[in-house]
């Protein structure tokens, strides 16, 4: 049995894969400065991004959440993997072979699940776009071609077909190494009465990836009308890498465009995503086999860069019939959970983007996308119509139907406005409507839009970190972290007392255990070397977020800076010192104290003489 991995092996894959293009498959990340990157995290729901990359030391810290570390732990929270398990995906990634202390490549039987699943999966999308060019797939060719995907769509895609029979694709993977237990926990075969059967038989088949590109489920389309015995389309079961809440189809493809365009357009089948992408919507995406949920507007909102200085777009498509409209309604509540706005793109002819682009063309989807209106604006209308508003009755029902509506806006000003909409759609008096949806809103009718945003604003989660009186003692604290040759010998001469913060003083002292800063070479080795070091888990916690927040200097001036905060840092220990001896020569009478009182004297002048020494330097101002 294999040993540990070997730290070689970590080593190589930290040096080839970058840590902002490992974060990047999950996470869209903008610049914030030379070397590093920020994002919104995917640990938690926020709305303006605290998600931090460093790539001069490769360690990234949330300020919203407090999670933080490497790629390897990165990798490993986010896909909830081991560590042998997530060595592995990263192994394959930067084309690293594994090898274990005792020697040797880890065996293919020792391989952790997942990694067999995903191995599995991939090998099961290849057979089934081969299966697609066989004789019997003219039927599911034929199904393509009517709806105007060539074969570089199909390919494009991935898009294969599952054979009409009972086990072709088990004997398959079998002939390749795995056994059946892997093929039943990943939903590719089924137990038969005669042994092992394949899960999809006689289908088309879209391959469905996670953001990073890897295979980890299957939709299936009938192909045949006599073909009852399941629904028109179906999906692989919940596996242990396949949560159809988690899953949107195409994210793989579009995630690049979603981010540069702060825009994801969301439809309803694998066929609407094609066509979308084909005519030039490259930003489309679609939910598999389940409702858009919760769990998918948070995938979203991580490629949108979804917050106030980026204003994301969501366009959903739906049919125009009754069905459409209860979409609509449904996506309008996870519409809340969103900072950027949704609007919904309906064709009045009920034809699907996979339908309107076979008819109409390309030009046809994008006109579609392009007439989007307000998502609020439809459920609203589409609320009115149920009421006959040339009757006083009829309008004061639909008043009391929309106006809940308008009250769930998350935005004061666009529930205002839509309020004062309602009214005029009503032909009501606005501030008759404006003061019900306000009520409704839980917001006093009489409250200025300002007013109801500070009530609202909640108060900064981090206080310590801005508190004026601990900023000097932290910025010092990054640069032993960050530009550790910065600081030097002068560095490891303070007295840990000079930090005021325990948890400061105890970063302080790891550095010192780590073996100080004049010999420190900067990189993730040198944060590692200093978590190792650091007595607890919240003192190696804040070592991760010290090494990640951004410097308060321009790369020009960090050693005039970094000299500067050493110097204002013992200023600052010395007005301490100076402050606590004053007070106690102020409790001594020097007639009765004499000697006592003058020992006590010629330290305050030492100490005086060395802080003016300090501040003529010119450096102790900052």
């Amino acid at each position: 049995m294999a040993g540990r991995i070997r730290e070689d092996v970590i080593t190589e894959i930290r040096e080839r894969l970058p840590i902002e293009q490992v974060i990047g498959d999950y996470v869209a990340l903008r610049p914030a400065g030379t070397g590093r990157y920020k994002g919104l995290c995917p640990f938690h729901d926020e709305k303006t991004p605290s998600f931090n990359v460093n790539t001069a030391n490769s360690f990234w810290k949330c300020f919203g959440c407090g999670k933080g570390g490497d790629l390897i732990s990165f990798v490993q929270e986010q896909a909830h993997l081991s560590f042998v398990e997530t060595i592995e995906v990263l192994a394959r990634k930067a084309n690293v072979e594994v090898s274990y202390e005792q020697g040797g490549a880890a065996p293919r039987q020792q391989s952790s699940e997942r990694q067999k699943l995903i191995e599995a999966h991939a090998a099961a999308a290849s057979f089934y776009a081969e299966q697609l060019a066989t004789p019997d797939a003219e039927i599911a060719r034929r199904f393509l071609l009517d709806r105007g995907f060539d074969e570089t769509a199909w390919a494009r895609f991935g898009v294969g077909y599952a054979p009409d029979s009972w086990d072709a694709l088990t004997l398959h993977l079998r002939g390749r190494g795995f056994n059946p237990e892997t093929l039943f926990v990943g939903g590719l075969a089924s137990q038969g009465q005669r042994g092992p059967i394949d899960r999809f038989r006689g289908r088309l088949i879209w391959p469905i990836r996670d953001p990073k590109g890897d295979v980890i489920g299957f939709g299936a389309r009938r192909l045949k009308d006599d073909d009852r015995i399941e629904a028109k389309y179906i999906n692989t079961s919940e596996t242990p890498i396949y949560k159809k809440s988690q899953v949107l189809y195409g994210l793989d493809l579009a995630k690049a465009d979603i981010a540069k365009s702060y825009k994801a357009v969301v439809v309803e089948g694998y066929t609407d995503v094609m066509a979308c992408h084909l005519a030039g919507e490259t930003t489309a995406v679609a939910t598999c086999g389940t409702a858009f949920g919760v769990e998918h507007v948070q995938m979203l909102r991580r490629y949108l860069m979804d917050q106030d200085e980026f204003r994301g777009r969501v366009i959903f498509t739906f049919d125009g019939d009754a069905a459409g409209r209860k979409a609509a309604i449904k996506a309008f509540g996870d519409d809340q959970k969103f900072v950027g706005q949704t609007f919904v793109a309906v064709e009045p002819s009920g034809l699907d983007p996979c339908e309107l682009r076979q008819q109409h063309g390309d030009l046809a989807v994008r006109d579609l996308i392009a007439r989007h209106i307000p998502l609020a604006e439809f459920v609203i209308r589409s609320t009115l119509e149920h009421f006959d508003l040339e009757l006083p009755e009829g309008r004061v029902q639909a008043l009391a139907e929309a106006a809940p509506v308008v009250a769930r806006l998350k935005d004061w000003a666009l529930r205002d406005e839509y309020a004062r909409r309602l009214a005029g759609w009503l032909g009501m008096d606005e501030n008759a409507v404006l003061a019900q949806v306000r009520e409704l809103a839980g917001v006093s009718p009489v409250a200025t839009p300002e007013e109801q945003r500070r009530r609202r604003t909640p108060k900064p989660a981090r206080p310590d970190a801005r508190d004026p009186g601990l900023i000097v003692e932290r910025e010092v604290l990054k640069f032993a972290l960050q530009r550790p040759s910065l600081l030097g010998a002068e560095f490891d001469a303070l007295d840990a007392v000079v930090f005021t913060a325990p948890a400061y003083a105890a970063v302080r002292t790891a550095v010192d255990k780590a073996g100080g800063t004049a010999t420190a070479v900067a990189g993730a080795a040198w944060v590692t070397k200093v978590q190792e070091a650091a007595e607890t888990d919240s003192v190696r916690d804040l070592v991760t977020e010290l090494a990640v927040e951004m410097l308060q200097t321009t790369d020009d001036a960090e050693p005039r800076y970094a000299t500067a905060l050493v110097t204002r840092l013992e200023e600052m220990a010395l007005t301490r010192q100076i402050e606590e001896l004053k007070s106690k020569l102020q409790r001594l009478n020097p007639l009765e104290a004499t000697t006592e009182y003058n020992r006590r004297f010629g330290e305050l002048i030492v100490l005086e003489q060395r802080k003016k020494a300090l501040r003529d330097s010119g450096i102790a101002g900052l």
